[in-house]
């Protein structure tokens, strides 16, 4: 069992950082806003190990702002560490612009052995710092993991690895991917694309996470040999190269570095803060206010002009900078003549020259006073003017040229002939976006911008995958797939534009959000009635039945979940997110890399690494639980909604216990069983035993008919088939 106390942590940080160099700080401000002063003791502690700690950050009570402490400890013997409060968790340095933390964090791993008794593959030791507060970033604060910067990777050769983070006990976040090893041999020193190793973008607003590696290895005893362990970590993505060594032996002693990103968090915004004058951070009279780029909150930084630390003032505070010190990064040519002034400075030409602006171009003299040598050198600079003119006009033809190519790489040869599918240009689509000004959300490619046709209808433009020669084929087929299906309950693929590097995907709005929004999220639905749930699940299950029987290609989309399932202003539902799916036709079941859904995966997935139809409709029984029990996939904490209705259903041949109070009423209640049989139905694990997706939908129909009928109590299943 890997020692995880607290000394072991001290003495691995410890090699990362310096002996303590204690510098007397000179930290003093007053006079803040509306009368409010703060003061900085002279006597705190300017450094801890060789890090500088910036107000507002500081060691020992008055020496920080409220969230920002820092503990400086002794790390048995090898020298003081700076941790972040209340955890073990070493910094590296502190910074106020950009407002960013770097710290050394703990890989989690899981390691196996084989069953003497059945000869099965199962965890022999496991990491206790999974759920050790101490090494975890504190949920409730002013830190965030930095989805700029940081990246999970996972390693081993048979390994799902899960990051979770939650919310008032309740799941925010979930993401994680999967790595397999064809051989011994498979994995390369400096490659992570699935051989042995995988990683996924960090989502924003993730505080304190929890990993999970689910075991999958049970029936591949022979893999111990070159991989015996799981591992999981975030990281700087500039900080680590994957070295396929790491699969047999990693340090599970061994720290990462990563990036936090902080802010001032007890007010939403720079807006909010400005009106509380009293708990305004920004203190000098030469700062300003930025809303933080990481969830909720606003940060502070000097004036253009000065630096110094915002957060104080007069001299601990903004001032001014001298920019003709430094030539190199306030540049005045020669020979102009720099002068410093308060916030800025000029820069002038000598008399008998001139410019349009000593800062960007040298000075010219006056033509009277043009010597042979300066006309001649006037000769040269037209010429060159010239040939700058040449080389531009070369330029733009190479980018149209690298626009044509970029359509034909993405297909747009066969693309344009697809009757169905609009071909926007680069223009255009810069246009429908206002230049990419408005950002609906982010997917697991990219960002999700607003558009509005020129015809007025709003749309929703996605970026799509980075195409190349051996996805090429693939993506024009799906595109050209996707733009046939029409249905009410699936989201219309309008057009596409080809001539940018990263195809952009055009989208039908879906003005209400997500399934997911309204059952859980930012637009939870105060009243969600029995009927509107009903009609949801019974269109998205039509919609469903659509993609696999009813087109010209059988289509499994293979990441249905509510977040998937968008709602239009009349709450009608459409499936949509294909990007994630891939659109999984019937001559390829098989996928290596998974991105995000991870609490959905079909667990026949993980024991044979196939996707077929039967896996949506997996995912569906999924959703119809959290209709009818109006629960998160994890909720409370760490339970789990599959787990927990199953078990609650084998025991007491009901799932009333859990359906949700707002819609359980006693004439309701029949109804909400059936639709619970089904959803068990659908979960079963034995994929034959799954009813297909068209008698799910039939299913939920008659339900509906039933309900409407209003003679429901008591009858018996076939009473259904009759109505």
């Amino acid at each position: 069992m890997l020692a995880s106390n607290y000394s072991t942590i001290m003495s691995t940080a410890a090699l990362f950082l310096p002996a303590l160099l204690l510098l007397p700080s000179l930290l003093a401000a007053t006079a803040a806003a509306e009368g409010r002063t703060i003061t900085v003791s002279p006597t705190c502690q300017g450094s801890c190990g060789g890090v500088d700690i910036p107000y507002p950050f500081g060691i020992g009570a008055g020496c920080y702002r409220h969230g920002f402490e820092i503990n400086c400890t002794d790390a048995g013997g090898a020298g003081p560490v700076p941790l972040l409060a209340n955890t073990s968790i070493p910094v590296v340095s502190l910074s106020a612009d950009p407002p960013e933390s770097r710290v050394l964090l703990p890989i989690r791993w899981q390691c196996y052995k084989v069953n003497v008794s059945d000869g099965k593959v199962v965890g022999n030791m496991e990491d206790t710092s999974f759920f050790n507060h101490q090494k975890n970033i504190p949920s409730q604060g002013i830190y965030r993991i930095s989805n700029k910067h940081n990246v999970l990777f996972v390693l081993g050769c048979a390994t799902i690895g899960i990051v979770m983070t939650f919310k008032n006990q309740t799941l925010a976040y979930s993401s994680g991917c999967m790595s397999f090893c064809r051989s011994a041999t498979a994995a390369q020193d400096g490659q992570c694309a699935g051989d042995g190793c995988c990683k996924v973008a960090i989502q924003p607003e993730v505080t304190s996470v929890v990993f999970e590696f689910p075991n999958i290895r049970k029936e591949m005893p022979q893999m111990l040999n070159y991989s015996p362990c799981d591992y999981a970590f975030i990281v700087d993505e500039d900080n680590y190269t994957f070295q396929s060594s790491d699969l047999r032996h990693m340090d599970r002693t061994r720290t990462m570095p990563a990036r936090l990103d902080w802010a001032i968090r007890e007010m939403p915004s720079c807006a909010h803060a400005k009106d509380a004058a009293d708990q305004y951070a920004c203190k000098s009279n030469h700062s300003e206010c930025v809303d933080s780029t990481n969830g909720t909150g606003y940060a502070c930084k000097c004036s253009q002009g000065y630096e110094g630390n915002p957060y104080l003032v007069g001299e601990s505070g903004c001032t001014d900078i001298n920019e003709c010190d430094d030539q190199r990064k306030y540049p005045c040519w020669e020979p102009g003549r720099c002068a410093n002034n308060e916030g800025s400075y000029d820069c002038t030409c000598p008399p008998g020259s001139h410019n349009h602006d000593a800062k960007i171009e040298k000075c010219t003299l006056l033509p009277s006073n043009f010597p042979l040598a300066a006309k001649i050198t006037i000769g040269v600079i037209l010429g060159s003017s010239l040939l700058v003119v040449a080389l531009l006009s070369t330029l733009l033809r190479l980018q149209r040229r690298r626009t044509k190519g970029f359509f034909k790489k993405n297909g747009g040869l066969v693309l344009r002939d697809v009757r169905t599918l609009n071909i926007f240009t680069k223009k255009e689509i810069n246009k429908i976006t206002k230049n990419q000004s408005e950002v609906l959300g982010k997917g697991c490619f990219g960002k999700v911008y607003k558009g509005i046709l020129p015809d007025g209808t709003t749309v929703a433009v996605k970026t799509s995958i980075k195409i190349n020669k051996v996805r090429k084929e693939e993506f024009t087929k799906e595109v050209e797939i996707q733009s046939q299906m029409i249905h009410k309950n699936i989201i219309k693929l309008i057009g596409c534009c080809l001539e940018v590097d990263v195809p952009m995907l055009v989208y039908e709005f879906a003005a209400n959000g997500s399934l997911q929004d309204i059952l859980h999220g930012k637009t939870r639905l105060a009243n969600f009635p029995l009927d509107l749930r009903l009609d949801i699940a019974i269109d998205a299950a039509e919609g469903l039945t659509y993609m696999h029987s009813s087109t010209s290609h059988t289509i499994r989309h293979g990441d249905v979940k509510p977040a998937n399932i968008l709602l239009d202003e009349k709450n009608m539902p459409k499936i949509s997110d294909f990007g994630t799916s891939k659109f999984l036709t019937k001559e390829k079941d098989h996928t290596g890399l998974v991105v995000g859904s991870m609490e959905y995966i079909d667990p026949m997935f993980r024991e044979t690494g196939q996707l077929t139809q039967k896996s949506d409709v997996y995912n569906f029984g999924v959703v119809l639980l959290e209709l009818i029990t109006r629960k998160p996939i994890v909720y409370d904490g760490n339970h789990r909604l599959i787990v927990d209705f199953c078990d609650v259903y084998q025991k007491e041949n009901s799932g009333e216990a859990m359906f949700d109070k707002d819609i359980a009423t006693e004439e309701d209640t029949y109804i909400l069983e059936e639709i619970g049989r089904l959803a068990v139905k659908c979960l079963a694990h034995v994929v034959e035993d799954r009813p297909e997706m068209k008698e799910v939908a039939e299913r939920l129909a008659m339900l509906r008919r039933a309900r409407r009928s209003g003679n429901i109590n008591n009858k018996s299943p076939n009473y259904f088939e009759e109505i």
